[in-house]
């Protein structure tokens, strides 16, 4: 695959022969629940969720090995036929030679586009893919081009495999549920309706129509069809090599020289007319078009439309809807303009593949909210939905892209709170519907308390809307109590509390739940899933940090609305259990607190509430946040001896520490560092500056893979560890086990920028930029994959919370605009590298985005080409006004104006519809 090469402002790009590359797709989904996924020659599948697949599911290694893909055939006389998509066995067996075929591909936010010359004759064919995103319908139109100077004669068909049921049928009763298939051939197309949805459990009436519906440019139907797969490939074909169009061929070829009567091409022996009914078999939508004599210069289009519906209706309607080429083209503009207007945000630097790479990671969070972790090749774990943690941290995406629709989400996500801190795992297919868990296992992810609150606090901060705290909402309730520890049967409370509460008890039922060491328990895992082996004295360091900045922030909150006048908060009495500040050094007396908590909440709490002091409370959490992080400042500082140091983030199974120099053997000594107990550690206010130098070198030394991509996850712990998780089960530079996973290399970024460390923080970014967009390394498309694995290699791409963290590193961080308490901050960490530079006045760089309901292009101009640490605020100009001396402007930092504040009010007077320019100059 050659370069990447992008074509238009969206991000939209370009690349040559991507078909010589294994495991690459592409996403396509509609709003409505159609999500798909494409290769570059048209592999992959389609699916409603994990009962309703149109084609057959597909992990990873099946894009190699799965002949049934969607493939669009012309069969010409006394020659193999043409696969358009390139899936056919003579085209594989030039792949790789000089007679292989050139191919381009195009694509943007859910279009997919290729174009491959054919290498026996002068013909190209274009097929462009989309899902409208108001309909459960993949759209596939195909042009066919005679770039030659004689008439060539073709008989177009489509062939695409319906699967028809749900994805638990690959292996369980596979040919069984193809009995179950009722395939009725209509005069556009084919479509199948199961009889019923296979489970031993409780067979159900099948409540799902699937389809393949096909025309030509002008509308006509198809004059035959293929309705099942036997009689598509015959006895010893497949689907790259199908007998019946070996057969067409040759049927063709004795027809040359007659004319036929009424000018059409007859139905052949193996095709069925419209009107046919078959059961009992793998369905197909085989769609023979007329022959057709396609002149020098002449172009023919076909369309061939795939879905799933509930009535017969709803896929006539498709057909009403799109009548020729012309109704498709107008769907496909319309499309593409609906997904780029949801990526509002646009940088400008000197690097302008850089910028349209940052338009795929600020698309990804828009592909996890449709896809949620699954349902995309790599993705192949699960039944689908978001976890708890990607709920809110996609949240963080919504904030900044689309803020105007997340209060009442965030307030909705509430509802999965239980009363014990804990919280379900897993989102429903509605907003603030919940459920325990995806596969019926009781379980507790101890980082799962963290993330509402910086989601809740980015909200606070970007709106100002400190209301939302005293915003009630039911708590989650389900079997599980006691932190997951019993299962009882199902609560019958309704008390309701408020969002500060719900908060509050996620964070101090984590501050009281702690091991030997006195950090909180592992539970069965934090952020890092595979950290699955330590459930009883695990302990996670990396994720105490975490929860002692929030108490202290948490702490902050209060202090200032009690500034505003909040003399109190109203929390449920029993929480005053969990305000006790005696036990703090002694672990056994805070996990008998803590107990005593769950044991009065076990089957339903009183609903009698209390009023507490607002800064009595924030005194309280502020003294047990700054309580963590002074024990680990304490106790968790490792160093090699050679002045490099780091924090350890764990404790494993049999209560040893995880992190810092073991000795191997006589001579040899063994570094064992992760990266995510720097993360927290830096990020929480943890680590000193001096420790965050030398966490820095220490990273850089022991961690840092310039040809993966930048900072792994962890050293080489060369045992399968038993005691702490799976991840030392696989292959080191894999997945958790030392791989650059995107995620926390983002963070640590993230963790960099917040303290200053602007270059140490562009460095884990923009290596991750370098890797992703460097095509022969990463083999992927423009974007940020969840890790990039030993050999440098993208994997699972796309639904990854690292894209959120991405962007919010870049809006509130590099480009430093954010809000606090609803007033508009300007803090650029621009390196003097990212400016572009100008002849007239001096370099720029500038951001678009929406933020406080305003639309805003932020320009930085650095006169001088000083470097981050060296400029400072000179000026800013408002819509071209200078307020650089306005009454209310303030700035602030370690320089005169390292930092400048733009109040509230004055945003607040500002209309909504033009777009406010910012002109900040820096000396």
């Amino acid at each position: 695959m050659n370069k990447i090469k992008f074509i238009d402002k969206f991000g939209s790009f370009q690349c040559e022969n991507p078909d010589l590359v294994n495991g690459l797709y592409f996403p396509l989904a509609s709003e409505v629940g159609l999500k798909s996924a494409v290769t570059p020659n048209l592999g992959g599948d389609a699916k409603l969720d994990q009962n309703h697949f149109l084609m057959e599911p597909v992990s990873i290694e099946n894009l190699h090995n799965n002949r049934s893909t969607r493939n669009f055939w012309l069969v010409t006389p006394n020659n193999v036929p043409w696969s358009v998509t390139g899936a056919s066995v003579w085209q594989a067996a030039d792949r790789f030679t000089d007679k292989k075929e050139q191919m381009t591909l195009e694509a943007g936010f859910m279009w997919h586009h290729i174009k491959r010359e054919a290498s026996f004759q002068p013909l190209t064919a274009t097929i462009t893919s989309f899902v409208p995103y108001w309909c459960n319908c993949e759209i596939m139109q195909v042009a066919i081009k005679n770039t030659g100077k004689e008439a060539i004669t073709f008989t177009p068909v489509a062939a695409i495999p319906v699967y028809g049921r749900s994805a638990d049928n690959i292996r369980d009763h596979r040919h069984v549920t193809s009995l179950l298939h009722r395939i009725t051939v209509h005069e556009k197309g084919v479509v199948v309706n199961p009889t019923l949805s296979f489970d031993e459990r409780g067979h159900q009436v099948n409540d799902t129509l699937y389809y393949v519906l096909g025309q030509e440019g002008d509308g006509s139907a198809p004059v035959s069809f293929y309705p099942d797969v036997e009689s598509f490939i015959g006895e010893g074909g497949n689907f790259e090599c199908p007998g019946s169009l070996l057969n067409m061929a040759r049927e063709m070829a004795q027809e040359m020289e007659r004319e036929m009567a009424d000018g059409k091409t007859q139905p052949l022996a193996a095709s069925v007319p419209a009107g046919t009914v078959i059961n009992g078999q793998e369905a197909l939508g085989g769609l023979v078009f007329e022959t057709v004599t396609l002149h020098p210069g002449e172009t023919k289009e076909y369309t061939v439309f795939t879905g799933a519906c509930q009535t017969e209706v709803q896929w006539k309607e498709v057909l009403a809807n799109f009548t020729g080429s012309n109704d498709v083209h107008t769907a496909f503009e319309k499309n593409k303009a609906y997904w780029q207007e949801k990526v509002n945000v646009a940088v400008h630097t000197e690097d302008e593949t850089y910028d349209m790479f940052l338009k795929w990671v600020c698309f990804q969070p828009e592909l996890r909210r449709i896809y949620g972790c699954s349902f995309l090749p790599h993705h192949d774990y699960g039944k689908g939905g978001r976890g708890w943690r990607d709920l809110w941290q996609d949240c963080l995406a919504l904030l900044l892209m689309n803020p105007g629709s997340v209060r009442d989400l965030l307030l909705d996500n509430f509802r999965g709170v239980r009363i014990d801190g804990s919280n379900a795992t897993i989102i429903g297919e509605k907003q603030g519907e919940f459920k325990a868990d995806r596969n019926g296992i009781t379980r507790v992810w101890m980082d799962h308390g963290v993330w509402p609150f910086i989601t809740t606090l980015l909200y606070l901060n970007q709106t100002g809307d400190t209301a939302f705290l005293y915003e009630k909402m039911p708590y989650f309730r389900d079997r599980q109590v006691m932190r997951g520890k019993e299962l009882l049967a199902e609560s019958t409370s309704n008390y309701q509390g408020t969002v500060l509460e719900h908060l509050l008890l996620q964070n101090l039922c984590a501050f009281w739940e702690v091991g030997e060491h006195n950090y909180i328990l592992l539970r069965d895992a934090d952020w890092n899933d595979a950290l699955d082996m330590a459930n009883e004295r695990g302990e996670s360091v990396a994720f105490s940090n975490a929860y002692g900045k929030n108490l202290l922030d948490l702490a902050k909150v209060l202090f200032k609305e009690a500034q505003k006048g909040v003399k109190t908060v109203e929390l449920l009495e029993e929480i005053s259990m969990l305000l006790e500040e005696s036990l703090y050094d002694d672990a056994e007396g805070k996990r008998q607190t803590l107990n005593k908590y769950l044991e009065a909440c076990k089957y339903c709490v009183s609903g009698k509430t209390m009023q507490v002091d607002t800064v009595e409370l924030a005194k309280n959490l502020e003294r047990k946040g700054q309580w963590i992080l002074n024990h680990i400042r304490k106790t968790e500082w490792v160093t090699d001896g050679e002045g490099n140091g780091w924090y350890n983030g764990y404790y494993d199974n049999s209560g040893n520490r995880v992190e810092g120099v073991y000795q191997k053997d006589a001579e040899e000594k063994q570094i064992r560092m992760m990266l995510t107990s720097q993360v927290f550690s830096i990020m929480g206010g943890t680590a000193s500056k001096q420790e965050i130098e030398s966490i820095v070198k220490s990273a850089d030394k022991y961690l840092y893979d310039e040809n993966c991509g930048g900072y792994r996850l962890n050293t080489d712990f060369e045992e399968v560890k038993t005691d702490m998780g799976r991840m030392f089960g696989f292959a080191y530079g894999e997945k958790e086990n030392g791989a650059v996973f995107s995620h926390m290399a983002v963070m640590f970024a993230n963790a960099l920028y917040q303290r200053g460390f602007a270059k140490e923080g562009y460095k884990a970014l923009h290596t991750l930029y370098r890797q992703a967009m460097d095509v022969d390394k990463s083999r992927i498309f423009p974007g940020i994959p969840e890790y990039f694995g030993a050999g440098g290699r993208g994997l699972y791409h796309y639904l990854t919370g690292a894209a959120s963290w991405y962007m919010l590193t870049v809006i509130t961080q590099m480009f430093g605009v954010r809000g606090e308490d609803g007033q508009l901050v300007l803090e650029p960490k621009l390196l003097a590298s990212q400016f572009k530079d100008s002849d007239t006045d001096g370099s720029h760089a500038s951001i678009e985005l929406t933020l406080m309901k305003k639309k805003w292009h932020i320009e930085y101009v650095n006169k001088t080409g000083a470097e981050y640490g060296e400029y400072e605020i000179d000026k800013i100009l408002l819509d071209g006004a200078d307020i650089s001396e306005t009454a209310g402007f303030t700035c602030e930092g370690s320089k005169a104006a390292r930092k400048a504040i733009l109040p509230g009010d004055l945003i607040l007077a500002l209309d909504e519809t033009n777009v406010h320019h910012l002109v900040v100059t820096l000396k």
